[in-house]
């Protein structure tokens, strides 16, 4: 699947928003994807998955033992990749701020860890997840992601795999361009600040 392709996915569930978004990491942006939105078709949700499998060197595919993803926003496509790999997939929840596994959920000591996110920005969520897996006893082999909104700038310490890679411009909040500025700011994400 192409890049073009991933975007026309978002663009036909309506899921490629333009406005002025606060962005989970604090920054501004005029375009947000709303990954729950394209995720909500199960069809397209597996389309998606099979893609992002597909991005995943083969070798690296058959070390997986567990998809884990981190609640909200990564537990569809989390599953869906599962399906995809024939692996178990279970998420992490974030209750009290820091993430942990629930609902009877376990990671064996040794087991190989595939991560799994909607959305990568910051890194900053996928890199409390791995240290989750990590304290479990899991061991993250690598992530992958629908879309990589850093430009290939995050760092997670694992190899990451990405279905698209974009760069839509981002602003601190005092940075804002006075266009922008002029629509009132929505906060379009699950984590809170």
């Amino acid at each position: 699947m192409t890049d073009e392709e991933v975007l026309a996915e978002f663009r036909a569930a309506g899921a490629l928003l333009e406005g002025h978004f606060i962005l989970s990491s604090g920054r501004r942006s005029a375009n947000y994807l709303q990954c729950a939105r394209v995720l909500m078709n199960a069809e397209r949700a597996g389309r998606l998955a099979r893609a992002t499998v597909q991005k995943l060197p083969r070798e690296l595919r058959q070390e997986i033992d567990l998809v884990v993803s981190p609640a909200m926003g990564g537990l569809i496509i989390g599953h869906e990749i599962g399906r995809a790999l024939d692996k178990d997939a279970v998420f992490l929840e974030r209750p009290e701020g820091t993430f942990e596994l629930r609902r009877g959920f376990a990671i064996a000591p040794g087991q190989k860890v595939l991560m799994v996110e909607d959305v990568v920005t910051t890194g900053l969520s996928s890199r409390q997840a791995i240290e989750a897996v990590e304290a479990e006893g899991g061991i993250v082999i690598a992530e992958a992601a629908l879309v990589d909104r850093s430009a290939g700038e995050v760092e997670l310490g694992v190899p990451f795999y990405p279905l698209v890679s974009i760069n839509f411009p981002v602003y601190d909040a005092d940075q804002v361009p006075p266009e922008l500025a002029a629509i009132p700011a929505i906060k379009p994400g699950s984590r809170k600040q």
